[in-house]
């Protein structure tokens, strides 16, 4: 008994012509070349120009790999980009003297959009893992005292992703003045009994305060502030975010407690 090989197709199919001889070779058929999702979409349609520049700050360690995937595969093969690149890694920023957020900050102010990733802000552990120069102050800090920022954060709704809280049925939008206050504050580790004294040398006066005496060992210690321009700015960004959403808008102090400071 001699077997006959069959094509899938003549199995399938009404006409006895298909059947395939075993010295006869197997009918080939060219296929196209397998693309990626976004780059047969980009395929589709031209990218869309962006007509300003828009300022990238890099981050750090994995940072970097989440945000060059997402760039490869949701921005480029769809948008057209000026982008004004900064390397805001702890290593550049070391390397630059933090001369390298100062420009970035700069350029966030001319070119008004900027996309910022996630930043080490070194302790004493980090400048010692990354042999950096000196403990460099947070990035963010610096950043949103140049451009006097106000910082809003709100989730992101997505109708596949179920909320923690199903009850609510609209987002929370929480806006915080980020100039100023502990993100600039001078601290320092006071050793053995003495005064600590607030001093204020103005034009016209001076302001000297005792803010406490110490009698045992010591303690530590923090001085900080804020312009009356910043809080007038934070004022009318949160009013105008409120009025643009439609949303109520509450602000909570602790003017109880400091009320000089918070109750400015």
């Amino acid at each position: 008994m001699r077997w006959q090989s069959y094509s899938l197709r003549s199995l399938t199919s009404p006409s006895h012509h298909s059947r395939r001889l075993p010295h006869q070779p197997a009918p080939t058929r060219s296929r196209p070349p397998r693309q990626s999702a976004s780059a047969a979409a980009a395929m589709a349609f031209e990218k869309i120009k962006v007509a300003n520049p828009i300022v990238e700050m890099d981050g750090d360690e994995m940072t970097r790999v989440f945000w060059q995937s997402i760039k490869d595969k949701l921005i480029f093969p769809f948008l057209d980009l000026d982008i004004k690149y900064f390397d805001l890694g702890v290593l550049h920023r070391d390397a630059t003297d933090d001369k390298v957020t100062v420009e970035a900050a700069e350029a966030t102010l001319k070119y008004n959009v900027a996309i910022k990733c996630a930043t080490i802000t070194p302790d004493e552990d980090r400048v010692k893992e990354f042999n950096l120069k000196q403990m460099w102050r947070s990035p963010n800090g610096t950043i949103r005292n140049i451009i006097n920022g106000t910082v809003f954060r709100e989730p992101i709704i997505c109708k596949n992703v179920p909320k923690l809280v199903p009850g609510w049925t609209k987002p929370i939008c929480i806006g915080r003045h980020a100039f100023g206050d502990q993100y600039r504050a001078t601290d320092a580790v006071l050793k053995g009994p003495g005064k600590l004294r607030l001093v204020f040398e103005g034009k016209d006066e001076t302001v000297d305060l005792e803010v406490f005496n110490f009698t045992g060992a010591g303690g530590v210690a923090m001085a900080m502030y804020n312009t009356d321009e910043s809080i007038r700015g934070f004022a009318e960004a949160s009013m105008a975010i409120a009025y643009e959403k439609k949303w109520p808008l509450y602000l909570s102090t602790k003017n109880t407690i400091l009320k000089k400071y918070d109750g400015r």
